[in-house]
């Protein structure tokens, strides 16, 4: 799928979660947005699960 439509369709997603649901609602889809996000890099291989706590401790693993 098209980077744009993908982008398009979370911007759609967070502003009816804004506008129905009030600015928590926005702030709950944003976050499992982003939580949905790294699980599918996950599974795809793109990230590992130690270059994800490195990542989150602040470590710089290519040194």
């Amino acid at each position: 799928m098209n980077l744009a439509i993908v982008g398009l369709v979370v911007g759609m997603a967070l502003g009816f979660a804004g506008y129905f649901g009030g600015f928590a609602a926005f702030l709950l889809v944003g976050a499992l947005g982003a939580v949905g996000f790294v699980v599918g890099r996950l599974l795809e291989g793109d990230i590992e699960l130690g270059e994800l706590g490195d990542l989150l401790r602040g470590r710089d693993r290519r040194r």
